[in-house]
């Protein structure tokens, strides 16, 4: 189930919203829960047990935590455990066969044969409830007050339907008051409305229309590749992921707020940057914050030599690549954005300021180029993708070859979707404030409609189209 399909939005968020309103104010976070583990369970089946064993565990931890003195060896080594399983489930479940794989390669290459491991199954969102775990025991290991010891709570915390799946990734911290008590004002429902349906439109209307070619350009072997194509493909996936990505967020923001919980922003305008370290200021910002403060800090961070500071920045980036897929593809994209960061560090930040075009240029190539490894299915599909847009892929002529990819909708998503990407049309698409939703004239409100209009025809159509992230 996904929030993009008829079932959802005409079934499960109609009960949800109907039976939280209904329900006496010290059982709502049990029905959430119920809702959410029901969520949860429609696409997973027996594997929601997984996230079940993962709550218990460190809602456990958490309780034995807050009964140890701060910072005692004691409390530290139960940290260690604990991060320890964190881990062992992400790997196991997101990369045995990736290593598994890999290592049957290298010792196949010296004459030893290891049989090959049975697919294993990778739970929806595993990534994204994991490290909401791991911040919640980490953060209760800094300051043993945060212990929550309501498993209701916590278990709302670390499966709740609207971020479960493709985030944002919440720390707890912020959203442990809104599990005690929250506040539910009309201004903030209307701007949570606001801002779902601006997500969905996003989705439906702009990310599927550029996915349509996306897919149909990557898989073209490199005779049927020139270079307007490959081009085409690139630019098309870049908008594809954003507006698929930040469409998911701010639906989960807006159904956040009208529950009454502030989910944080996870995007802010990424293609206006005017450098890869401002790109990703703006980009996935609750991924970026957490390895930042859960990883990069506690590495060191800028306090350590600048050679320990480029291979700090360098491992995270590599990590966060990893995080995203078990693939060569996302290693790469990783350790491409980890080496630009450190080039930018060292000299070319300080020649990008004051430079606004030269940097937004520069970034958009930069980001292309990775964006053409984290969508490519392996790295000889990425090779061919590249040389296409080098111009030596395909032996015909290298433009004139898109009318049979741009139809006339496609001819206006294209301007629509650049635009959109930006803060031109700030009020219309993103950042649905509370100010905002106060002050709702009839013309927003009409906007509005004729967006959630648009997205519901082509919704009924049928046409299945689950979020990129819904595989990480």
């Amino acid at each position: 189930m996904v929030f993009s399909e008829t079932i959802f939005l005409f079934g499960f968020l109609p009960l949800v919203l109907w039976g939280y309103l209904l329900t006496p104010g010290r059982l709502k976070n049990a029905w959430l829960l119920l809702m959410s583990l029901a969520f949860y369970a429609d696409g997973e089946r027996a594997y929601a047990l997984v996230m079940l064993g993962a709550i218990g565990f460190n809602f456990w931890v958490g309780r034995k935590m807050g009964t140890l003195p701060k910072g005692s060896q004691a409390s530290r080594r139960l940290l260690g455990w604990s991060v320890a399983f964190n881990l062992l489930v992400l790997g196991v479940f997101k990369y045995a066969n990736f290593f598994a794989d890999n290592l049957r390669i290298l010792l196949a290459a010296v004459g030893v044969g290891v049989p090959e491991l049975p697919p294993v199954h990778l739970p929806i969102g595993v990534s994204f409830f994991t490290f909401q775990a791991l911040s919640y025991v980490i953060d209760v290991y800094r300051q043993p007050t945060l212990v929550q010891r309501d498993w209701v709570k916590l278990a709302l915390y670390i499966s709740m339907f609207p971020q479960l799946i493709a985030g944002p990734i919440v720390r707890y911290e912020p959203v442990a008051e809104a599990l005690d008590s929250r506040e539910h004002r009309l201004d903030r429902v209307l701007s949570g409305v606001g801002c779902f349906i601006a997500g969905l439109a996003k989705k439906v209307l702009l990310a599927d229309t550029f996915a349509s070619i996306a897919d149909t350009v990557f898989p073209l072997p490199a005779t049927d590749l020139p270079m307007d194509v490959a081009w085409l493909g690139a630019l098309a996936y870049a908008l594809q992921i954003y507006f698929d990505f930040s469409g998911y967020s701010d639906m989960a923001v807006g159904l956040g707020r009208v529950l009454g919980f502030e989910f944080p922003a996870n995007f802010c305008y990424p293609y206006v940057a005017k450098s890869v370290t401002d790109f990703w200021r703006r980009w996935h910002i609750s991924l970026s914050s957490w390895f930042r403060d859960y990883l990069y800090i506690p590495l060191g961070g800028n306090r350590v030599s600048p050679a320990r500071t480029y291979l700090n920045l360098w491992t995270v980036f590599l990590l966060c690549g990893l995080w995203h897929g078990a693939a060569w593809t996302y290693v790469l994209w990783g350790a491409w954005h980890g080496l630009l960061l450190v080039v930018e560090r060292r000299f070319l930040g300080a020649f990008l300021k004051g430079r606004p075009v030269v940097g937004t240029v520069y970034t958009w190539l930069a980001v292309l180029t990775g964006w053409v490894l984290f969508r490519a299915d392996n790295l000889d599909q990425a090779g061919t993708v590249f040389r296409g847009m080098l111009g030596v892929a395909s032996a015909g002529p290298q433009w004139g070859n898109l009318g049979g990819y741009v139809d006339a909708w496609v001819a206006v998503a294209l301007p629509v979707g650049a635009i959109s990407a930006t803060p031109l049309w700030r009020r219309c698409l993103a950042d649905w404030d509370a100010a905002d939703g106060a002050r709702w004239l009839p013309g927003r409100m009409a906007f509005l409609g004729a967006l959630l209009l648009s997205a519901l025809i082509v919704v009924s159509a049928g046409a299945y189209s689950p979020f990129i992230y819904f595989r990480f």
